[in-house]
């Protein structure tokens, strides 16, 4: 299964949450927190959603709880991996 990319977490925060953060952003500065980017946990929430509807994967619980990008896709990234 591939792997979540910047680029996919950008677009996914444009399309849940309203937010948009260009990949080279988010490749710079992983751990720049979602508060600071402006995504809230209803923006998260709308992200962890919009993944498992295109993965047909759930989520752990703790994506939910991330702060940041890099946090976030450490944690979906190793969930895919071990459900492929």
């Amino acid at each position: 299964m591939p792997q979540i990319t910047v680029e996919e977490l950008a677009a996914l925060m444009k399309k849940a949450a309203g937010v948009t953060v260009s990949p080279q952003q988010l490749q710079e500065k992983p751990d720049t927190g979602f508060d600071v980017l402006g995504v809230d946990s209803l923006g998260l929430l709308g992200i962890v959603g919009e993944l498992e509807n295109t993965h047909g994967t759930p989520m752990p619980v703790d994506a939910e709880r991330c702060r940041t990008p890099q946090q976030f896709l450490n944690l979906v990234n190793t969930t895919l991996m071990a459900g492929a």
